[in-house]
């Protein structure tokens, strides 16, 4: 069975003058002719065909894709095992720009304008900004969350960097206080649950003890806040959650 040049480009997707020029360059040359002179095209010339949209898709130049297509140590097998490689290579590509789209436009509704390179500069390959669909879903009728997105608004570099700072010394300490053997509900770790607390009203937005205590068991109940806080200690997460219970119980008994 043959296909005529109107047909293959219905199929294909592509124009006529495509196919046109895809056959004076000897890319795709159609297998047969009608007796009028029209070119006629094959199944196996549909899948040469398909074959050259895939690396045209990928961005290879028309003559590395003849080169491709050509080689004759490669057999069809070889081809779709390349194609795999090459199109989840590009799937993790998109992926990760998707992620960086989607983590900027996060980044935009808080009100955090810092350019890519200072983003890296304050917080590192850590995103402030990835759990905002969560907070948004639990608290973003709430006055907490209109307070954080209208003090960060106008958060600098040097703000950020600065609340960062805190984050990273105050880690320090919960981490000196797990290896030394301190319990969770051991006044100095509930001074320093007390401390995470107020760092949050100062920086973010007025957290009480209830809501100190919802942010505490969601670092436990997300793995992906639980992955986060591990990296500094194993076991972290639940050591924070645990003290900022016995603190804000401290302080409501």
């Amino acid at each position: 069975m043959s296909y005529s040049v109107g047909q293959v480009a219905g199929f294909a997707g592509v124009t006529v003058r495509t196919l046109h020029h895809y056959d004076d360059i000897g890319l795709l040359v159609p297998s047969e002719r009608s007796h009028a002179g029209h070119r006629r095209y094959s199944d196996a010339d549909l899948d040469r065909l398909q074959q050259i949209l895939f690396y045209r898709e990928l961005g290879f130049p028309l003559d590395e894709v003849a080169v491709l297509l050509d080689d004759p140590a490669a057999d069809p097998r070889a081809h779709l095992r390349r194609q795999h490689e090459l199109l989840t290579a590009r799937i993790e590509r998109l992926q990760k720009m998707a992620a960086a789209v989607e983590h900027a436009m996060e980044a935009r509704s808080m009100g955090i304008n810092l350019t890519p390179e200072e983003k890296f500069e304050v917080f590192g390959d850590f995103d402030p900004d990835q759990y905002e669909e969560e907070v948004q879903e639990r608290w973003g009728d709430t006055d907490a969350y209109r307070q954080s997105r209208e003090r960060t608004a106008s958060y600098t570099k040097e703000d950020w960097q600065r609340i960062q700072a805190e984050t990273d010394e105050l880690t320090r300490r919960f981490v000196a206080l797990m290896e030394a053997g301190e319990p969770a509900d051991s006044e100095a770790a509930m001074d320093a649950a007390e401390e995470h607390r107020q760092g949050i009203s100062r920086n973010h937005y007025d957290c009480g003890y209830e809501m100190h205590t919802c942010l505490g068991e969601m670092y436990v109940s997300d793995e992906r806040f639980t992955r986060n806080l591990d990296q500094a200690r194993p076991g972290f997460a639940a050591y924070l959650r645990d003290a900022i219970l016995a603190n804000a119980a401290r302080h409501t008994s």
